[in-house]
């Protein structure tokens, strides 16, 4: 039975004429490609500029026909209440709704119409696919983090089941933990590993102190795919050498979907066909291909929320062999998160403190941007730019998720800023450790 179509159907997703339409755009040949790609490009801009009262008066002078004309959106944009930002005809109910992970710092609630999560869905079916992985058969061993409140860590494990998938933990990499997961591979027939870089980099690591390849315990693995993170050239090495199998470099964003992903030419292909990716210099101007700048992306087909020239905080270039129907990424930059160790040994992925700082994104905005610094081994300092103060009540619900998904006994201190400290780059570093 194929319960992960069935799951999306039954939420409404309209998976399989989504699929129809994704595999018609893939049999375009070039030249039908850029007639479509200019056709679907145009339309999206003139329908959010009719039906999006938020969008039209942020992009007041643009026309869809001059593309220089269409204004950037920052996530600082999107800060405000979501239902400011739908579409008219859409309501929070009969949309996908989400919030971004906060990784850049700047932290929102978005929403997509369903027909254009369907998209999404065959866009990760179609690239999976490239390494024969199907998400109604395959089994995937899952390094995520999970929601440890209750309605959100039975939803996420219905989830795991439904998509044939076991989540190991990332808020816990301490070498007993890790061994466990080794038992779990010893156990089960795993066509593919799929997670967090940090995460994952920390269980090879395990794997090469025990002088262990994962496919001699594991036959059944095919590939491994990283996401969320940078992965690095050197931890690419350790991972193929411990893992004894492919490794693969993901590139997306909750709020649009799968940006680009590896082919087995090692070609970091960037999706064309829902979403238009730029590089723009610090004038919003398109730079040459093999040259570096913003990421900025156009969400082709969400008629519920905007994402049209949404600049999504990373720095990257795009290979001079790109093409309009198959751009190619050459580097990105950014994503990277350190691993905190704690007072008991143990060790968790940067990343745990998305499920941490949930606690702060409201959706009144008030908390615009935020960074996490690990001062000493048992003390953590959250900087914050925000309309008013943290409450004393919401300073004790951070303390206490910090409590939760790390250990007790952790000094949580919290400082109010007017402005963050960014890297070059632009980009903030939602965690970082100075142990």
């Amino acid at each position: 039975m194929n319960l992960f179509d069935l799951s999306l159907r039954l939420n409404g997703f309209p998976i399989k004429e989504a699929s129809t339409a994704f595999k018609a755009i893939k049999r375009l040949n070039s030249s039908e490609h850029e007639a479509y790609f200019y056709k679907q490009r145009e339309a999206i801009v003139n329908y959010h500029l009719k039906n999006n009262s938020f969008y039209k008066q942020l992009a007041a002078n643009a026309n869809a026909k001059d593309w220089n004309s269409i204004p950037v959106i920052t996530k600082l944009d999107l800060q405000q209440p979501l239902e400011n930002r739908l579409s008219k005809g859409f309501s929070v109910k009969d949309c996908y709704v989400n919030k971004t992970s906060g990784s850049s710092g700047t932290p929102f609630i978005f929403a997509k119409d369903k027909y254009c999560h369907a998209m999404t869905w065959s866009g990760f079916i179609d690239r999976y696919g490239w390494y024969h992985l199907d998400f109604n058969t395959s089994k995937q061993a899952r390094f995520y983090g999970i929601p440890l409140n209750t309605i959100g860590y039975y939803k996420e494990r219905l989830k795991d089941v439904l998509s044939r998938r076991f989540r190991f933990s990332v808020f816990d990499l301490s070498d007993a933990q890790l061994e466990k997961n080794l038992n779990k591979f010893k156990s089960t027939s795993f066509d593919y590993i799929n997670g967090y870089t940090s995460s994952i980099v920390q269980f090879a690591k395990f794997l090469e102190r025990k002088d262990i390849i994962l496919k001699s315990v594991c036959p059944s693995l095919k590939v491994c795919i990283v996401t969320s993170e940078m992965l690095f050239d050197n931890d690419k090495t350790l991972l193929k050498k411990q893992f004894g199998i492919p490794v693969v470099n993901e590139y997306g964003a909750a709020e649009l979907g799968l940006i680009a992903f590896q082919n087995t030419n090692d070609e970091w292909v960037v999706n064309s066909d829902d979403l238009f990716i730029e590089i723009l210099d610090e004038h919003n101007k398109p730079v040459p291909y093999g040259k570096e700048g913003k990421v900025v992306i156009t969400s082709l087909y969400n008629k519920a929320h905007p994402f049209i020239r949404y600049q999504l905080g990373d720095i990257g270039t795009l290979s001079e062999e790109s093409t309009l129907q198959k751009p190619i990424l050459k580097s990105l930059v950014g994503r990277t998160n350190d691993i905190a160790i704690l007072p008991s040994g143990k060790r968790a992925a940067g990343l745990t403190f998305y499920y941490v700082t949930k606690t702060i994104i409201e959706n009144d905005g008030n908390v615009k941007e935020f960074i996490i610094e690990q001062l000493t081994l048992d003390t953590f300092k959250i900087s914050y730019v925000s309309k008013t103060p943290l409450s004393e009540d919401k300073i004790q619900l951070i303390k206490d998720a910090v409590a939760k998904y790390l250990e007790s006994g952790l000094t949580v201190t919290f400082e109010r800023k007017t402005v963050l400290k960014r890297a070059k780059s632009g980009k903030l570093k939602q965690f970082s450790s100075n142990v």
